[in-house]
């Protein structure tokens, strides 16, 4: 990635403020490719209390990124009172677990009492190619255990040689009542459905002033693995790393040359960054100030070497 200039396209998915789901954001763009060109894109929208709710549109990205298509109820809305889901949903990854059932593994949000939320990576399936979605489980996938006690969410997944790996976001400790400290750890499984994990961290912290490392996503390009995640000291940047196998990786910020705006949606920070590739270019989604509160915005990238 070292070679790719990236050109700022702006926003082109914004809250849709007529539905009671989507009166503001659109958080953690979430891409799946229905066939060349065209792309579902999940995301998560906010009613009038602050709570997430999935939803989705699909563009033309060979049309100057226009939306072919909206739905018009939430994909899915927050769990049942006491869940862990309880408070809202968002969506983390999209991946194919059997011939005929998507597997859409998502953020649930809970209030705390000591601490401001609780968060946790959960499962809902599809067997109508994406258009409907139920919970696989009302309980987490990834739960609590002795090497994660805290928050253990954002789920990405990857098939690798007939296993499924898991990169997510595990809490470290809490600094504060209003902050957490987490890096991202992998775990493994078999179906895609039961994960064995412990303390395997896969990014870890670069110096004592990084506090978060969120949302990884991962994807094979050019003989590598190649993750974009967000990592916060005081804002959310970009981070970038590399890896042969898939579980041992290398961090490379500073190979990608893409900053913030002086005057703009993403002045101040950005973060939530998915990558898709077609016809030798790069399409990056990503969410700008306030954690998306005006849309996702896109940037193409293109390989000058």
């Amino acid at each position: 990635m070292e070679n790719v200039i990236w050109e700022k396209k702006g926003l082109v998915i914004k809250p849709d403020k007529k539905k009671f789901f989507s009166r503001s954001h659109a958080m953690i763009p979430t891409p799946f490719k229905l066939k060349k060109g065209i792309y579902r894109i999940f995301f998560s929208g906010r009613n009038y209390k602050n709570q997430s709710h999935i939803c989705s549109v699909t563009i033309d990205i060979n049309k100057n990124f226009k939306i072919i298509s909206k739905n018009s109820k939430p994909i899915l809305s927050p769990g049942k009172l006491g869940t862990f889901d309880d408070n809202g949903v968002t969506p983390s990854c999209l991946i194919k677990l059997k011939p005929n059932t998507l597997g859409l593994f998502y953020i649930g949000w809970n209030p705390g009492s000591t601490v401001r939320m609780h968060l946790f990576g959960g499962l809902a399936i599809s067997e109508d190619n994406g258009k409907t979605f139920k919970r696989w489980s009302e309980a987490p996938i990834i739960e609590r255990n002795s090497y994660n006690p805290y928050l253990n969410t954002a789920p990405w997944v990857i098939k690798v040689n007939n296993k499924y790996l898991m990169y997510y976001v595990s809490g470290t400790k809490w600094i504060n009542k209003n902050l957490p400290r987490y890096n991202i750890k992998i775990a493994y499984s078999n179906d895609g459905f039961s994960w064995k994990y412990k303390n395997d961290v896969c990014i870890n912290f670069k110096n004592r002033s990084e506090n978060a490392l969120a949302r990884p996503f991962v994807f094979r390009d050019n003989n590598k693995w190649k993750m974009f995640f967000s990592s916060k000291g005081k804002n959310y940047k970009l981070g970038y790393a590399e890896s042969n196998d898939a579980i041992n990786w290398q961090r490379k910020d500073k190979v990608i040359k893409f900053k913030k705006s002086n005057t703009s949606f993403d002045s101040e920070m950005m973060e939530y960054f998915s990558v898709i590739k077609e016809n030798n270019k790069y399409f990056m989604f990503y969410n700008g100030n306030n954690y998306g509160s005006e849309g996702i915005a896109l940037a193409i990238g293109i390989n000058k070497n």
